[in-house]
């Protein structure tokens, strides 16, 4: 940071490409107005105008690879609740141990007992603690919630870019594109991000019903732990965590209306559209040429482009005269 100059502190991709067009950094290409962020690798340039946009899960490879993650910790939720049942039908079942029982609509609770459970679960115990198994049971612990941190972590991924293509399709609406944007607006303001923001905690708390951990001492001197793992609260979370991956997969197939190119944030295809930057903008049909139009921004709000015309840009309109 002390080596590089930092041209914005904003985290809005459009700030970014007008800072790095302005600074020469990024240089738009030619004939690609008319081209969205999932034809970055066409052989093509001028292009009609699209009924509609490719989707998100289309449009950057990391989508794809965040919803698979999300999808892969459902089933490790999923085969860890299936696990405890196994290990309960093999250790506990018939025996009455610990009070354990079979799991059953009557068992089924979404919070689980404040007292000693008498619901399904299992449980291992830890004799004799010591430093070493203190530093095995966080370890335990952080390698089994890391996944669902870091899968929520990379959820924001999906959240982050379908809120700047909401914000640049603006550009076609009857106010226009904003560039000052408030960060609060850009947490609170959009549904996904709002979701994202109350179903982190919420995830992390159930996460937190799993497990329950008893203790044991005599005279001051802790002799024993029991780590119990309740399997009414991990099918409850493989549940949630569905329904979760469930929404975010649909947000990221879903794909726009409109002629508008989709940019997702993308920085070089935010260069390529946008051939005039203003506090306000709007994007539209500027010029007619031939045989190519020209679609672009502009500080007043445009008409909308002609779908039987072949748009390329002002480059093209440039080369031509």
């Amino acid at each position: 940071m002390r080596a590089v100059k930092i041209l914005t502190w904003s985290s809005s991709p459009l700030d970014l490409t007008a800072a790095l067009v302005h600074h020469t950094q990024l240089t738009p290409i030619a004939f690609r107005c008319m081209r969205c962020v999932s034809d970055l690798d066409a052989n093509g340039g001028p292009a009609k105008p699209s009924e509609t946009q490719p989707a998100a899960w289309h449009a950057h490879p990391s989508i794809r690879k965040v919803v698979i993650f999300l999808w892969g910790i459902v089933v490790a939720c999923a085969g860890w609740a299936a696990l405890v049942m196994y290990i309960w039908h093999r250790k506990y079942a018939g025996t009455g141990a610990m009070s354990s029982s079979a799991l059953t609509t009557q068992t089924w609770s979404f919070l689980p007992s404040n007292t000693l459970p008498t619901g399904n679960f299992i449980v291992y115990n830890m004799p004799g603690v010591n430093i070493q198994q203190w530093i095995m049971l966080f370890v335990n612990m952080a390698v089994i919630q890391g996944s669902l941190t870091l899968g929520l972590h990379c959820s924001e991924l999906v959240a982050n870019v379908i809120r700047d293509e909401s914000q640049w399709r603006c550009a076609t609406g009857r106010k226009g594109l904003r560039m000052t944007t408030n960060p609060l607006k850009s947490i609170f303001g959009h549904p996904i991000c709002l979701v994202l923001f109350v179903a982190k905690p919420f995830l992390h708390w159930m996460f937190g019903l799993s497990f329950l951990i008893f203790h044991g001492a005599t005279d001051g001197t802790l002799e024993n732990m029991s780590v119990l793992m309740h399997t009414a609260q991990i099918w409850n979370l493989s549940i949630a965590l569905a329904i979760f991956a469930c929404f975010f997969t649909l947000v990221a197939l879903r794909r726009p209306r409109g002629h508008q190119p989709a940019a997702y944030g993308h920085l070089q295809t935010l260069a390529n559209l946008v051939d005039e930057w203003s506090p306000v903008m709007w994007w539209g049909h500027k010029e007619d040429w031939i045989p190519y139009c020209h679609a672009g921004t502009s500080d007043h709000q445009l008409p909308d482009v002609k779908v039987d015309c072949v748009y390329a840009g002002t480059h093209a309109s440039e080369s031509m005269l």
